[in-house]
């Protein structure tokens, strides 16, 4: 008579190894997507919220952004960049910090979520490092280095053409952007902090990068237009030593 030893448990193991290899595959996989992420939001591209309408019409609030962060330690900025930038000081009233929890954290740091916006800001770049901007001539334009410039993204109350309410005249220091939104009436830019160290001019380390695209609301996914063709044909600063 012949026995038969083999253990009744025997046909099941290779599945048990299988459904484990395939477990442990799936792991691997989300890991070094996760990390993925992570390189990418901390080195290339980052999502930010808009929370304010200093930006409108090109911005909504709480249109979602993706922001180049190779600008400008690779990728120069130039007139008419859509800019997001940390505060340099006094541009941004304080506010009392929110727990977003740890699930909204995680997907922050990973970059699966818009960043908390609370300490950056997005304007557009007028002036680059060098450039003369000054406001208003007599239609009511901005004229950099002597030329005159039709901005078309620029929104303006109903009864008036004057694309500021502030009049200034300024010399753009080096290492930094004079940047104003695009709501002119309704925008606490450059104008507004030339009491302040740099004249209103932000540095231009504390630029994070470029937005160049709304990705939600879906009916809003746009690219984003720098107008560049407005400006003076040389961008004087960003690219000149």
């Amino acid at each position: 008579m012949t026995i038969n030893t083999s253990s009744s448990a025997s046909p099941a193991s290779p599945r048990r190894r299988g459904t484990l290899t395939f477990i442990r595959d799936v792991i691997i996989i989300l890991v070094l997507a996760l990390i993925a992420s992570f390189l990418v939001k901390t080195f290339l591209v980052r999502s930010f919220y808009i929370p304010s309408s200093s930006m409108e019409d090109t911005l909504q609030i709480n249109d979602r952004i993706l922001v180049n962060q190779l600008v400008p330690e690779v990728s120069a900025v130039h007139h008419g960049d859509v800019v997001v930038f940390t505060d340099p000081g006094g541009w941004l009233t304080p506010r009392a910090q929110e727990d977003p929890g740890p699930i909204q954290w995680f997907f922050e740091v990973i970059g699966l979520s818009p960043s908390d916006s609370d300490n950056h800001l997005v304007k557009r770049v007028i002036g680059l490092p060098g450039d003369n901007v000054m406001c208003c001539n007599t239609l009511g334009q901005l004229v950099i280095n002597g030329e005159a410039i039709k901005e078309p993204y620029v929104k303006l109350p109903a009864n008036t053409t004057k694309v500021s309410s502030i009049d200034f005249d300024i010399i753009v220091p080096k290492d930094s952007l004079w940047v104003m939104g695009d709501n002119r009436y309704s925008s606490q830019d450059s104008r507004y902090h030339m009491d302040q160290p740099g004249g209103g001019s932000i540095p231009m380390d504390n630029v994070v990068g470029h937005a160049f695209i709304i990705t939600w609301p879906l009916n809003r996914l746009t690219i984003l237009d720098s107008h560049s063709g407005i400006f003076p044909t040389s961008d004087s600063g960003s690219d000149s030593e």
